[in-house]
């Protein structure tokens, strides 16, 4: 696709030929309509606002290719989305992310709505406020009503800031399921181990997973799940991210928070260079998402309720760029790896619509403050207007 875009054309133009290609596939094979760049109209903002909302946050994570998802080769690896989640959805096909390129700090980009620049490596929190800590400081809701479910160690600091007007007691509760699988099973759970891989980017960072009595806690009093029925389920499922979403979804029932944040990652194998496995990890992330928009639907607290929001984090290399390694990684920071794509599912958004403009990655945050009724005051984005 690269080669087909490139010829002179500027970065801009090249997103915007991008975003009107994904439109086309999904017109073609979706039957999605065209969207106008318009408010939505007062009864449908009004008729959302008066529900208790809630906010799911999945983030498509690892980086996946058009070729392989939203081309005509590639829908087959993404049913659900395109049969269950697009047509309930605003699709939204040019998501631009000009920060780093780095799963860590990108995800906490998106949660903080700054391009944060750390070390995507270092064991550092965000240096803006959190999306977590403007819902709790300005509805004054606790600690309970916003969780993060992470995928590695490298996301434990992700709930909350270093900024000095936020920060310590006003993030999310950030569950790490390997950290409870490593607890359940004493620090030798030989017959979990491709459940416990923490790192494919890199073989110098790859912190000690840790098990403690608090994750023991957290497991029997918090998500009332015994030690030996989680071991037990444990044994049943085949990846990382298996694991988390089974833990979110015990956490939609047990505690029922209002801001949940999930961040698979299976996606990411591709670092290891098998693209079998990389084409495997975009099939389950398109299941897994699914059974989480099923289970807002099913759930009391969240049904009707509920607003879903799926996006990558950025995107992969192409096979046409000579500095990259195609989709084993996303080292060239070109239009195909920050050109991404996002969904919003929920109370008063339109269904089965496409819009092709630019979005910025950053207007995550302060759509969600739109939704939920706080203020991203130093967030850099701005509110997406067809969806709030």
């Amino acid at each position: 696709m690269r080669r087909a875009l490139r010829n002179g054309a500027s970065d801009r133009e090249l997103s915007h030929v991008l975003a009107r290609t994904r439109r086309d596939f999904l017109r073609e094979a979706a039957g999605v309509a065209v969207g106008s760049a318009l408010f939505r109209p007062a009864w449908a903002r009004a008729a959302a606002a008066q529900r208790k909302r809630k906010v799911v946050v999945v983030t498509f994570g690892g980086g996946a290719r058009d070729q392989e998802t939203f081309m005509q080769e590639g829908q087959e690896n993404i049913p659900h989305l395109m049969r269950e989640l697009i047509p309930r959805a605003s699709f939204f096909t040019q998501v631009v992310n000009q920060g780093i390129l780095g799963h860590y700090v990108a995800t906490a980009s998106l949660a903080t709505g700054v391009y944060e620049t750390f070390n995507n490596f270092a064991a550092v929190s965000p240096e803006w406020p959190t999306v977590f800590e403007y819902f709790r400081k300005d509805l004054k809701r606790p600690s309970s009503d916003a969780w993060v479910v992470a995928p590695s160690n490298g996301f434990n600091r992700i709930g909350e800031s270093s900024h000095r007007s936020y920060g310590s007691g006003l993030g999310a509760r950030v569950i790490l399921p390997k950290r409870l699988l490593t607890a359940a099973t004493s620090g030798s759970g030989h017959d979990y181990q491709h459940l416990l891989r923490d790192n494919y980017e890199t073989p110098y960072y790859a912190p000690e997973l840790a098990g403690s009595e608090f994750e023991l806690q957290q497991l029997e009093m918090l998500l009332k799940v015994s030690v030996d029925d989680f071991k037990s389920h444990a044994q049943t499922l085949t990846s990382p991210d298996e694991l988390s979403v089974y833990i979110a979804r015990r956490l939609m029932r047990q505690v029922a928070p209002s801001l949940l944040w999930i961040t698979l990652h299976d996606i990411d194998v591709a670092h290891a260079g098998a693209y079998s496995l990389y084409v495997e990890g975009i099939r389950r992330t398109d299941r897994l998402c699914s059974e989480l928009w099923h289970a807002i639907q099913e759930e009391p607290e969240y049904a009707g309720q509920t607003t879903l929001f799926v996006l990558p984090d950025f995107g992969r290399d192409s096979d046409e760029d000579a500095g990259g390694n195609g989709f084993q990684h996303h080292r060239t920071g070109d239009v195909l790896s920050r050109t991404t794509w996002m969904l919003a599912s929920g109370p008063g958004i339109r269904e089965n619509v496409v819009f092709d403009r630019a979005v910025d990655s950053r207007d995550l945050v302060p759509t969600l403050g739109a939704i939920l009724g706080f203020h991203a005051s130093l967030a850099q984005g701005k509110p997406i207007d067809e969806v709030v």
